[in-house]
């Protein structure tokens, strides 16, 4: 079974929100099925992002799969340790893996996004 965060928020295309970090990433779900991370290309900090946009990408040895925004804000925090060591995003999804920290736009987003067991839920039915 796959490791899912309590306490975050997630969409249904696996990335992940932490409502008190304002932190983003991709699920343990997600990084299963990209393989080994080669490089993460991420926003510059001060961007202006909307939900659902595209904020960067992650490529894998597999393939090269796109990232979006669970929320719309402005990117505050970029993981700059990511350059150096993209193997974070395997290593540790939700902690030293998480790709940008924003300013929420707007708590109402939230409700459009699962809770860990919705989220549980929703991988089980794409296994």
């Amino acid at each position: 079974m796959t490791n899912i965060s309590e306490g975050l928020k997630y969409t249904k295309s696996h990335e992940w929100f932490d409502p008190t970090t304002g932190r983003i990433g991709i699920s343990a779900f997600a990084v299963e099925h990209l393989g080994d991370v080669v490089e993460v290309d991420l926003p510059e900090v001060g961007t202006e992002i909307s939900q659902g946009d595209e904020l960067g990408t992650v490529e894998s040895v597999k393939t090269a799969s796109e990232v979006y925004s669970p929320v719309s804000g402005k990117v505050i925090a970029v993981n700059e340790a990511l350059a150096d060591s993209p193997e974070l995003v395997n290593e540790s999804p939700y902690n030293e893996g998480w790709l940008i920290a924003v300013e929420i736009e707007n708590n109402e987003e939230l409700d459009s996004l699962m809770n860990s067991a919705s989220y549980q839920e929703h991988c089980s039915e794409e296994e």
